[in-house]
Parts: structure tokens; C-alpha cells; sequence
């Protein structure tokens, strides 16, 4: 598996959902998906609580509630794909995350997922302040079908044979 600013480009195993969580400052959005690991589905918001072990918990308690046997969060890159200070706090958070969970966690890059999820929700004629509700679950489910998509473009890669 290889690494490009803390981004796994793994597959994370083939069975199982997969929970899709994007780190807030206050709300921690999530997506799971489908068991055939297709289709991401925004789940809800989670505010955040006093501490990030009391956030893990919550998040280890999500797990086991929907099945997931992945978790895969958003890494908030700059535009240039470098790693700068919010995304240095997911990558410690993650760390955390990684000992606190039951299951793997990997990153993905999120680059535009709220920008995209605020869009998609003005779109459909959300107002600003119902969109503010959702947005990071809206958010959640991008950065994971993101990640889905990735992995069903290399395991089609794997299995196709090369046309000349």
C-alpha cells in the first residue's frame, strides 16, 4: 500500500461497509455504504463532544452499529495536495482514531467535498441554514464515494486484461 501525504491508496479489504467520516472542528459528518461497497449514503451529524475520546467512542459505537468494517476519512488538503495545519490535525486525530476503533482506518482525500456537498444542496434548493444541518453528512458521502469510486477503478484495473 502506498502513502502520498498520509493518503492511503490501499484497498482496505473487499468485505463489508464502509463507514465515510469528514472531521469538524464543531459537527463530525457520516456516510456508510452499501454492502457491495458501491454506493455511499449520507448517515447523519454528530456534534462534537468535550473530548476526542468521547467523539472515538461515538464513532466506535457508529461501527458497530452499521457493520462497517472500514473506516475512511476525509484529509483535507490544500489545493496543491500539500498537507497544511487542518489537515495535519485530522492526520493526529486519525492516529487516535486508529487505536480507538475495532476496524482499519485509512485516509482520502477530500479536497472540495463540503464546497461540492453545500453546491449540490443549494442546487436542490436547500436554504443556507437547512444546507448548514447536512452539509458535513452530504460532505461525509462525497469523500466516501470518492474512496469507493477509486477502488472499483483499481480492482477493474487488476481484473481487466490490457487492451492494445
Amino acid at each position: 500500500m502506498s502513502q502520498r501525504a498520509g493518503v492511503s491508496q490501499g484497498d482496505g479489504g473487499h468485505d463489508g461497509r464502509v463507514l465515510g467520516v469528514d472531521l469538524g472542528r464543531r459537527r463530525v459528518g457520516l456516510a456508510i455504504s452499501d454492502s457491495d461497497r458501491r454506493l455511499a449514503i449520507a448517515l447523519r451529524v454528530l456534534w462534537r463532544a468535550a473530548s476526542h475520546d468521547e467523539d472515538h467512542a461515538e464513532l466506535a459505537r457508529v461501527v458497530a452499529e452499521t457493520g462497517a468494517s472500514l473506516v475512511v476519512v476525509g484529509l483535507p488538503l490544500s489545493l496543491s495536495g500539500r498537507a497544511g495545519p487542518a489537515a495535519r490535525d485530522v492526520q493526529d486525530e486519525v492516529a487516535d482514531l486508529r487505536r480507538a476503533l475495532p476496524v482499519p482506518v485509512e485516509l482520502c482525500d477530500e479536497r472540495y467535498s463540503t464546497v461540492l456537498a453545500d453546491r449540490s444542496l443549494a442546487t436542490v434548493g436547500r436554504k443556507a441554514r437547512a444546507r448548514r444541518e447536512v452539509v458535513d453528512q452530504v460532505a461525509a458521502a462525497a469523500i466516501l464515494q470518492t474512496w469507493l469510486d477509486r477502488q472499483k477503478s483499481a480492482l477493474d484495473r487488476e481484473i481487466s486484461p490490457a487492451v492494445t
